[in-house]
């Protein structure tokens, strides 16, 4: 995968902001906004690009309370199973399987704690084989993009 310094440059303007025009980057960068464009299509197809999302706040939407929720698999050979369940919890947002003490690490919205608890005992307990440690998040102190720096080969 070889990336050059317009597509470093490109991925930078784009960390910063996804929704930043391709006419404003094409200008700064010197070249047109069909380059900018083909650069960015290239760079989806890659898979260097995967996704430009809207980042919506929950509290907005009433979603309050944040958890982190660690999973221990008494069987980890039904972990695909326990995924597919929880990918039907729609306030889980973010799913991944780890090391060390859990062999699944989750992060959950609910509305406040009694909705966590329910979520907890009415979705989570449900999976079988399952022991888990949740850990409320207080407030999220900042959340950025790794940073777009081209490797020295």
């Amino acid at each position: 995968m070889q990336l050059d310094s317009l597509d470093f440059k490109i991925l930078v303007m784009l960390s910063e902001n996804a929704r930043r025009p391709y006419l404003e980057i094409a200008r700064e960068c010197g070249v047109s906004g069909a380059a900018v464009h083909q650069r960015v299509q290239k760079l989806y197809s890659m898979g260097v690009i995967r996704e430009a999302i809207t980042v919506i706040n929950p509290s907005s939407l009433g979603f309050d309370t944040c958890a982190y929720i660690g999973l221990m698999l008494k069987e980890p050979s039904k972990s695909e199973r326990i995924i597919e369940a929880i990918r039907k919890i729609p306030e889980v947002v973010e799913c991944y399987y780890t090391t060390g003490q859990y062999d699944v690490f989750i992060k959950i919205y609910a509305r406040n704690n009694e909705d966590l608890l329910r979520l907890i005992h009415n979705s989570l307990s449900n999976l079988s084989d399952t022991r888990s440690e949740t850990l409320i998040c207080f407030k999220e102190v900042f959340k950025r993009q790794i940073p777009v720096v081209k490797s020295a080969d």
